[in-house]
């Protein structure tokens, strides 16, 4: 463990009880400026500290910092089984995958606090402004046919919804194929791509990216996504996007690191709101009105349209039409 981790780990345990800086440094052995030049560094990762006269610090009630050092100590035991790269702020956590997945091991997450390039499906940007979200990207290399990498989306979802539930009393619900809704609003995002061996047919490698908006931004979301987007905590709390980071990625690697145990997806479908809704398919430029019917071990939405012929859809979009809410 490092000087500065120490530190952070002493302002965390302190709670609400000031720690006199000299003393910090009498127990670590350094001078009392390098110990307020650690903590400038933790300020700049997210913490914040209130002073008592230049002598002591504590955390701040609420502080919620992101760092690869507070995640691990949250994944516990699962820590080995990771790398995570880490950045205050980067273009895309899935490009950044893309970039370097022949040389990477499986198992590497990228984590940022903020995006500038952020992307969702069927290329639309996904908003990502710092200190209010996680952005999430992680290497695969499952051993399953191309066709089937919609896998690694719904059990992106049903990770995303158990982490939720975990970490959050906040009930949330997926729109297939994978969007997380809480209290009405988009909190989370999912992204998926690979690339294929063309000669089997099997998939090289998958980067399943994932957004959560684990607060309401500051001055709000964007007019764009004001009416659709929603957030998970309506309060700040300690290591709230450290504890859903960590609380994701080890569910994530519980579910994936099998994908031949279908098992999950009785969880995709429980928490699964599309089922009985009128919803328009989108194909292009246009949409198709039907009736959701259900959706089945492979995690295609069925449908039946209006005159009466039904599909099982595995990829694609649909929205709900207004008259349903």
């Amino acid at each position: 463990m490092t000087t500065k981790e120490t530190i952070e780990g002493l302002l965390e345990r302190s709670e609400d009880a000031f720690i006199v800086t000299d003393l910090i440094a009498e127990g670590l052995m350094i001078n009392r400026i390098s110990v307020m030049r650690l903590i400038k560094q933790l300020e700049s990762e997210g913490y914040e500290f209130e002073d008592m006269h230049r002598r002591g610090y504590r955390r701040k009630p609420g502080s919620d910092p992101l760092n690869a050092a507070c995640i691990k100590r949250h994944l516990d035991d699962y820590s080995a089984r990771f790398r995570i790269d880490y950045f205050d702020e980067i273009g895309s956590t899935n490009q950044y995958l893309k970039d370097r997945a022949e040389d990477l091991p499986e198992w590497t997450a990228a984590v940022a606090a903020s995006q500038t390039g952020g992307r969702g499906r069927m290329g639309r940007s996904f908003y990502s402004p710092e200190r209010t979200g996680v952005y999430l990207s992680m290497l695969l290399r499952p051993s399953i046919p191309a066709e089937n990498a919609v896998k690694i989306t719904t059990a992106a979802a049903v990770a995303a919804c158990l982490t939720i539930e975990e970490e959050t009393r906040e009930v949330p619900s997926i729109k297939w194929v994978n969007d997380i809704y809480v209290r009405g609003g988009k909190a989370c995002g999912i992204l998926t791509e690979s690339a294929a061996d063309p000669e089997t047919g099997r998939l090289k490698w998958a980067v399943m990216g994932i957004g959560f908006n684990v607060y309401q931004p500051w001055g709000g979301f964007p007019e764009e996504i004001a009416e659709t987007a929603g957030f998970i905590s309506k309060s700040r709390s300690g290591d709230l996007r450290c504890r859903i980071a960590a609380s994701f990625m080890r569910h994530f690697y519980d579910i994936c690191g099998d994908l031949s145990d279908n098992s999950y997806i009785e969880e995709y479908k429980k928490r699964s709101f599309l089922p009985g809704k009128r919803v328009d398919v989108l194909r292009g430029d246009t949409s198709v009105p039907a009736e959701v019917t259900g959706i089945d071990d492979e995690c295609r939405l069925l449908v039946r349209y209006d005159d009466g012929s039904t599909e099982a859809l595995s990829s694609g979009e649909v929205s709900v039409r207004q008259t349903d809410g």
